[in-house]
């Protein structure tokens, strides 16, 4: 007799490798306090439940408790009430995600913007998009790109050719291997969230003029946090005008969710027209578009959020150099100290959540290469010094306590 296929066991045994290479994904359950955040209720799964301080956020200003966003969203479902109620084709444009749009292309100084459900499907739809409507495209992508970009550079179906990361030498001999007539696309990010350097912007936009390519650049972790007006890396820079399309996001820094991108209108409009994740993609609820839009509008002009965030990241990186614990030193908000080994890095995140009331979620492959695992720390607008020191200390004790190599100590 012939033996079936197990689904339950193929699937078990799945899981079963995930759980044994220490690569198996817990989600904590937590209810965030409004007017005490980065301060969360966890809700274990024995009913049990107390106050943690999380360390791993994207809301790295704490926009989604500011009253200007939250007053905006409850205005919103006041008079639109709660969903969108089709594509953005079909009846789900609103006046809240108009305004949006006008007011991201304003942030990037561009002719327009199109706003996506998520940052990961503007990457997608706008990467794989370009490179099918270019004739013969050629995509130069760094080799550190986010997923949602590889994803979207592979459902393109074009020639890619992957650059080392922020290599600019690399990249140029790849230029230089094709043709000059032939339609290329350099894409990139600004800040790089797992390494928390930031790409050499204003060099890549030479090279990209020089050889005839379009820019794509990725400000995800950028956007509301760099810039006078928050507009990202490109902004700070003075360089905005010379990237063809700025993608970005609403869900860190802005606080509540989307993504976007911006650029020339006759671009924007060509990937409106095409780009599948956008056309049948239910629109942004008017709540979140005009959280999104006030985020925006009050992150142009308040400076105060911003210098908070580079503040604390500056003071977090002191304290971890004193006592010499492990971190990648960029030139960014975003702290990574470094563990290196995947079951010790769950060991010391679940010591942290059960003795100090501490979350951050361990880092590991493959979003990042099996021996660099790391605890993404990302200090924010709204943590105090005293949470700082608690962090600190609770990772020396951890480092002491494994063995954990340290660095010189300053």
């Amino acid at each position: 007799m012939q033996t079936r296929f197990s689904y339950t066991d193929h699937f078990d045994d799945v899981i079963k490798t995930i759980k044994q290479d220490g690569r198996y994904r817990y989600f904590a359950n937590l209810e965030r306090h409004v007017g005490q955040f980065p301060k969360a209720t966890l809700r274990a799964k024995n009913g049990t439940s107390r106050t943690v301080t999380i360390w791993c956020s994207n809301d790295y200003l704490g926009m989604g408790q500011n009253p200007v966003v939250m007053n905006a969203m409850k205005a919103a479902i006041d008079t639109c009430g709660a969903g969108a109620g089709g594509t953005r084709n079909i009846s789900g444009t609103t006046r809240y995600i108009v305004d949006l749009e006008a007011s991201l292309a304003d942030l990037h100084n561009k002719q327009a913007a199109l706003v996506f459900s998520s940052g990961y499907t503007s990457n997608e739809g706008a990467l794989s998009t370009l490179a099918k409507l270019l004739p013969d495209c050629v995509m130069f992508s760094d080799a550190l790109n986010h997923a949602s970009m590889i994803a979207g550079i592979r459902a393109g179906q074009c020639e890619k050719h992957v650059f080392r990361h922020n290599d600019l030498e690399h990249l140029e001999s790849l230029l230089q291997s094709v043709a000059i007539e032939r339609p290329k696309i350099i894409a990139f990010e600004s800040v790089y969230s797992m390494e928390g350097d930031i790409a050499p912007i204003r060099e890549i936009v030479e090279l990209a003029e020089r050889y005839n390519a379009m820019t794509y650049l990725d400000e995800v972790h950028a956007v509301g946090l760099y810039g006078p007006r928050g507009g990202g890396i490109a902004e700070r820079e003075g360089l905005m005008d010379r990237i063809t399309i700025l993608e970005g996001t609403l869900g860190k820094a802005y606080g509540v969710m989307g993504g976007f991108i911006t650029g020339d209108a006759n671009i924007i409009d060509a990937i409106r027209s095409h780009a599948s994740g956008f056309i049948f993609t239910t629109a942004l609820p008017p709540a979140i578009a005009a959280g999104g839009l006030a985020s925006v509008e009050y992150l142009k002009t308040s400076q105060i959020e911003r210098a908070r965030v580079h503040k604390n990241a500056a003071l977090m990186k002191a304290r971890l150099k004193t006592l010499g614990l492990p971190f990648m030193e960029g030139p960014s908000h975003i702290v990574p100290v470094v563990v290196g080994e995947a079951h010790c890095c769950r060991a010391v995140t679940d010591t942290l959540l059960d003795r100090y009331d501490i979350y951050v979620q361990p880092i590991n492959f493959p979003t990042v290469p099996v021996g660099t695992e790391r605890l993404r720390m990302t200090p924010s607008a709204v943590h105090s010094e005293a949470d700082i020191d608690h962090l600190i200390h609770a990772l020396n004790e951890l480092w002491n306590h494994h063995a954990l190599e340290k660095t010189s100590a300053a």
